[in-house]
């Protein structure tokens, strides 16, 4: 188990990333307007699945090499840093596709195949991979021992957040669907305040550090 003030430090960096519209939320709010919002809820569920399979692979893959190597370990966090910036630069400048997302059409889908969809836009959002390998890693402390048991907390804390986060857009989105039609220009609005705040939180990450 992470230490407490570890855990605090993380669910804070957690709200911040999960304040960002990124894929997921692009995916769900699509799903909620143009299919209702049990299917929005839906997409949760499956994408809450996907992404957290990556934290098991962190866990039990990439956890360990991170823990033992600072070597390794700034790599990542450089690595991610970068992605982060540049995942912010292009959600600013395509913040127009929460807004295009009203005008999309889906055709009607059964309750699996939307799950499934969920799962396969979880698993592969580029958002929460960067977020796994290059900042959880950062909460764990391996003096404590158990670093994979550590990550697979942290990694359940993120996701049980992200549902409730995910989950209010998808509810948020199939109720309010007229009242976004009045003004497209508020997901635009949206989409552009992620971009800014996922670049300076890239920015942020590439100037930390860990003690080792």
């Amino acid at each position: 188990m992470p230490p407490t003030e570890h855990l605090l430090a993380f669910v804070i960096a957690s709200l911040v990333i999960l304040a960002v519209p990124g894929p997921s939320v692009l995916f769900t709010v699509t799903r909620s307007l143009t299919l209702g919002r049990r299917a929005g809820v839906a997409t949760v569920g499956g994408n809450a699945a996907g992404v957290y399979l990556q934290v098991i692979a962190v866990a039990f893959g990439l956890g360990a090499i991170v823990a033992s190597s600072a070597a390794v370990f700034t790599l990542i966090k450089l690595g991610g840093a970068a992605y982060l910036v540049f995942l912010g630069v292009q959600a600013f400048r395509h913040r127009h596709a929460l807004r295009h997302a009203l005008g999309q059409s889906v055709d009607p889908k059964t309750m699996r195949r939307i799950v499934r969809d969920g799962f396969v836009v979880g698993l592969m959002n580029p958002k929460s991979i960067v977020f796994f390998a290059a900042v959880l890693p950062q909460f764990v402390d391996p003096s404590a021992g158990g670093v994979p048991q550590q990550l697979l907390v942290l990694g359940a804390i993120f996701v049980g957040l992200a549902v409730v986060f995910d989950g209010a857009w998808a509810l948020a989105a199939g109720s309010a669907r007229s009242w976004l039609l009045r003004s497209p220009r508020r997901l635009e609005l949206i989409g552009g305040a992620g971009g800014l705040t996922m670049i300076g939180l890239g920015a942020g990450l590439a100037l930390s550090g860990r003690k080792d």
